[in-house]
């Protein structure tokens, strides 16, 4: 049972002065490079994505290293920083693969131990040169199985939905094997890792089938434990929620001050009034739980569980309805393809089902904090 209380000091959960700089210059960025019209436009190329802005998020700020320690050509910072950079993403609607490549494959890597796969690869993620994404991590995806050939090893089987699966230089899987489940690093070929892109609700974080038919890997550490890599996608997975969020209140604020009806601005009725003071609550509570989710991933704390799912339960929700907001309070034109709204309307009900529903962290909540237990096989 987890302890009632956290251990996290609260001074933690308030961002830096470099954090704050940090914020501020991803945001003129973002504003400046990756604008509505520019995600529409790179959603129609064959990577999904900006390719150039990429390399820049890389090579002038330094985004993709932020969490990747110096030996490993990163900047050495921590999880805290990452974030920030990833709810600016989310709030720009960024479409790149951050979370599969940043968050989710190098996490993997840096909680294996395996110091010449961290070696090979990380250095190659934090320059930008490399993207990657994980499969087979989920409970009920137990699809990829891993057999010796020779030497070395090959994997057989599937993976479906995998973020930026067609897309990925490097794809880190969970493999079964005869003595239980390992990690594996595979570099996909056309010809033993055939991939499919899958048509998704949100076109902006793209998914495949990934099928491997004797597809050559190289073991990962020793294990095949992903929890904590899975819990910090959460966590990263909040912070993109609360991004979105804050994009989609700040853009009904501005709409409902500038629309007139019957000689007022609509913003100032008091039923506009209650519904945005809604969001804003929801929206304060959706950062004080990533914040915290942060903070445990940060400080590798054993509340990360805790606090992830929380964090999964209460950003989706926040996101959902922030997005419904900006659709309902824009009126007629936020129901249009013109219109971003629901750009970020697809965003919110994908992400809210990506590392498990609500249903599922809140059961995940109960369990892991002592009010019931699973029932017997």
């Amino acid at each position: 049972m987890y302890h009632r209380h956290p251990d996290i000091d609260p001074q933690l959960l308030s961002e830096t002065e470099e954090q704050r700089e940090l914020r501020t210059v991803l945001r003129d960025f973002f504003t400046e490079e990756s604008g509505p019209e520019d995600v529409r436009k790179h959603l129609a190329t064959p990577r999904g994505h900006d390719e150039k802005l990429w390399a820049r998020l890389a090579g002038e700020i330094g985004v993709h290293g932020l969490a990747i320690p110096e030996e490993f050509g990163g900047s050495g910072f921590t999880f805290a920083e990452l974030a920030v950079a990833l709810e600016e993403s989310g709030r720009a609607l960024y479409c790149a693969p951050l979370l599969p490549t940043v968050v989710l494959a190098a996490h993997v890597l840096l909680d294996s131990g395996d110091q010449q796969a961290c070696a090979r690869y990380l250095p190659r993620i934090a320059d930008g040169t490399l993207t990657a994404t994980v499969a087979g991590f989920e409970e009920a995806d137990p699809g990829v199985a891993a057999e010796r050939s020779g030497p070395g090893w090959v994997l057989r089987g599937a993976a479906d939905f995998v973020l930026d699966g067609a897309g990925a230089d490097l794809i880190v899987v969970r493999a079964e094997t005869t003595e239980g489940a390992r990690l594996f690093a595979c570099e996909p070929a056309v010809d033993t890792c055939p991939r499919t892109p899958r048509r998704v609700l949100d076109e902006t974080r793209r998914q495949a089938l990934v099928e491997f038919r004797g597809a050559p890997a190289t073991p990962v550490g020793e294990s095949g434990e992903v929890t904590a890599a899975l819990d910090a996608g959460r966590a990263a997975l909040a912070a993109e929620q609360v991004g979105g969020s804050g994009h989609a209140l700040d853009a009904t604020v501005e709409f409902v001050a500038q629309r007139q009806q019957f000689g007022r601005p609509i913003g100032s009725f008091q039923a506009v009034k209650h519904r945005l003071a809604d969001v804003l609550v929801a929206r304060e509570a959706a950062r004080s739980a990533s914040a915290y989710a942060t903070a445990c991933v940060a400080l590798a704390s054993p509340q990360l569980p805790v606090a992830a799912s929380a964090a999964a339960a209460v950003c989706s929700e926040t996101y959902r309805l922030a997005t419904a907001e900006y659709v309902q309070l824009h009126g007629g034109i936020g129901f249009t393809w013109e219109h971003p709204a629901h750009l970020y309307v697809r965003r919110a009900r994908s992400s809210e089902v990506l590392f498990g529903t609500s249903d599922h962290h809140r059961t995940r909540l109960a369990e892991l904090v002592g009010l019931t237990t699973r029932p017997a096989a």
